[in-house]
């Protein structure tokens, strides 16, 4: 790593900025050693004193201050609390990075490597972070946290930028620096004020465990419920984030310690057209679109019933298909060609769709949430959202769908399947709404000029991973995907055309995954919304991967020192 560093185009000077206040000295001795046994040389310790009542304090310090010259200690006179804290140890910082660590937590000894060979290569870089984890009193690490690079649902869910938090100093100084008054959250409303003045491509994400964060009885990495003030100082960060964008919602709170931003649908409402192709047969069918007039809140919306001639005339004998058709909302599609495709027979109905908001509806999809149109429709008209999917679960109150992960089981399967309804996942990310590369289609609200521009579904895929492809490229055109767990609908899966994987469609799905896998093999591996530490293979999900798939660090530094570890929210066929 050493000699990794001497072939950097350059060394940026990173400032730690460390507030301390009343900390242990034994934990402080500690964080101050494991800035000073960094890999990396060219760094300076800034820390701030906030007017400490205990003993040792001082001398430990100022003997810190002797020992290193690239250790700066200056102490206030008067406690000002951890904002104004910050600022004054922001005060000595001369780098053009800050990087921001609590004065009784540790840092890899390769963190400020990884940090600063990331700024070397992106020298646009404005904001980077990486995962984490806790430490004990034991000294025994634990609950590591693997993150998706940066995603903006989930930030507004939940501070998922944290620890290990690198800031471009200009950045921070020009939105003002600490705020006083969003204590316990102060780095939460920092960076989202960063974010807003910042492009997603100028945030990095190092997937790799640079920072330790200390886990003691009164700790927030302990319990976070413990500090209820950092909760409403989170909270009103993000309503001010809201705001400063032009975006109408207010914030609620979600799984106890987390965040739910519920935005305010547009008004008027637009015209919403539900695609449904369907068989028409059997009772699920009727009872799920039924469900869809029936309960649907949403004051302006179209549904366009897609089936076959055969079909049609079928069903026109069922009793309650004939009060189906008799809803002015509904309009029928025939369509000729078999076997059943459904990117074709999608297409279809698109293009016969008289809304702005496509919104792809399986007939087996029955609704829970009421107002789910309202919520999908104020998700897909944020600006550069592009699409937004539903929490879908089997009938027994299992999950079937809450988001899907690229590269799972080689192609992609859903997040969280067969889970308890109610179940959070690590770190609540099984129940906060997020970013997602891809969302199933059996509910999904598309905007309908972005499925126009990619050119709808991909008829070549009749029936697996059409949603796939088309929310891949949704994303590789720049949109968005959205998945909110506040929307919710039961899936009686394949009831009506049967399973894709089928034996009687075995070859044509063998197919589909050769295709997908030709197509988009570099972005099938690199979910930016999963973590490479994490698995891909069946029954992995969210689990450490074995074999690993990140590279071994020396791979890395022996490698070209180009070579770039970190991620962007990008989808890319080609990762630097």
């Amino acid at each position: 790593m050493a000699a990794d560093v001497s072939r950097w185009p350059s060394r940026p000077l990173i400032s730690v900025i460390m507030p301390s206040y009343n900390i242990d000295p034994k934990w402080m001795s500690q964080a101050i050693d494991s800035v000073r046994k960094q890999i990396y040389p060219n760094w300076e310790l800034c820390i701030s004193d906030d007017a400490s009542t205990i003993t040792g304090i001082r001398p430990l310090l100022e003997h810190y201050a002797a020992l290193d010259t690239r250790i700066h200690v200056t102490f206030r006179s008067e406690n000002g609390h951890i904002s104004v804290n910050s600022n004054t140890a922001l005060d000595l910082a001369s780098g053009n990075y800050i990087a921001l660590m609590d004065a009784d937590d540790l840092l890899s000894e390769d963190a400020l490597f990884w940090v600063g060979r990331e700024i070397a290569i992106h020298p646009e870089v404005d904001l980077i972070f990486s995962d984490e984890d806790k430490i004990g009193e034991d000294g025994k690490r634990f609950d590591p946290y693997f993150k998706p690079a940066w995603n903006p649902a989930l930030m507004l869910s939940q501070n998922a930028f944290c620890h290990f938090g690198v800031y471009r100093r200009s950045l921070v100084e020009e939105v003002g620096r600490f705020r006083k008054g969003y204590e316990g959250a102060q780095d939460y409303d920092l960076v989202l004020r960063c974010a807003a003045k910042t492009t997603s491509d100028c945030i990095r994400h190092i997937p790799r465990v640079l920072y330790h964060w200390r886990a003691l009885p009164s700790s927030t990495a302990a319990e976070t419920s413990i500090k209820s003030y950092a909760w409403d100082a989170g909270r009103r960060a993000i309503a001010d984030y809201l705001e400063q964008t032009g975006i109408r919602a207010r914030v609620e709170p979600a799984l106890g310690v987390f965040y739910q931003v519920d935005y305010e649908a547009p008004r008027p409402p637009p015209l919403v057209s539900l695609v449904v192709p369907t068989t028409l047969a059997g009772a699920t069918p009727a009872k799920c679109i039924l469900s869809a007039l029936s309960k649907s809140t949403y004051e302006n919306f179209e549904l366009l019933i897609l089936a076959h001639a055969n079909h049609i005339r079928a069903a026109e004998k069922n009793p309650e298909f004939a009060q189906i058709l008799t809803d002015g909302r509904v309009r029928i599609i025939e369509y000729a060609k078999t076997p059943f495709n459904f990117s074709a027979v999608s297409n279809l109905g698109a293009r016969s769709a008289r809304g702005d908001r496509l919104c792809f509806l399986n007939d087996d999809v029955e609704v829970i949430t009421e107002d789910w149109l309202e919520r999908l429709v104020a998700r897909v008209s944020l600006d550069g959202v592009s699409a937004a999917g539903a929490m879908l679960y089997y009938p027994a109150d299992r999950i079937q769908h809450a988001g899907v992960i690229l590269g799972l089981g080689g192609v992609a399967d859903h997040a969280f399947k067969h889970r308890r309804r109610g179940y959070h996942g690590p770190f609540g990310r099984g129940g906060l709404e997020q970013d997602y590369s891809c969302v199933t289609a059996a509910c999904v609200l598309i905007r309908r000029k972005a499925f126009d521009d990619v050119g709808g579904f991909d008829e070549s895929l009749p029936v697996a991973f059409n949603d796939v492809d088309l929310c891949i490229k949704l994303r590789r055109s720049g949109g968005r995907i959205i998945w909110t767990p506040t929307v919710e609908m039961y899936h009686h899966e394949s009831l009506t055309f049967g399973h894709h994987d089928a034996p009687e469609r075995r070859a044509q799905f063998q197919h589909d995954v050769r295709l997908m896998r030709e197509r988009w093999n570099d972005v099938l591996d690199s979910d930016p919304c999963y973590n490479p530490n994490l698995g891909i293979m069946p029954g992995s999900v969210f689990s450490l991967a074995w074999p690993p798939r990140l590279p071994d660090p020396m791979q890395v530094v022996t490698g070209l020192a180009g070579t770039s570890i970190s991620r962007t929210s990008q989808l890319t066929l080609h990762n630097s």
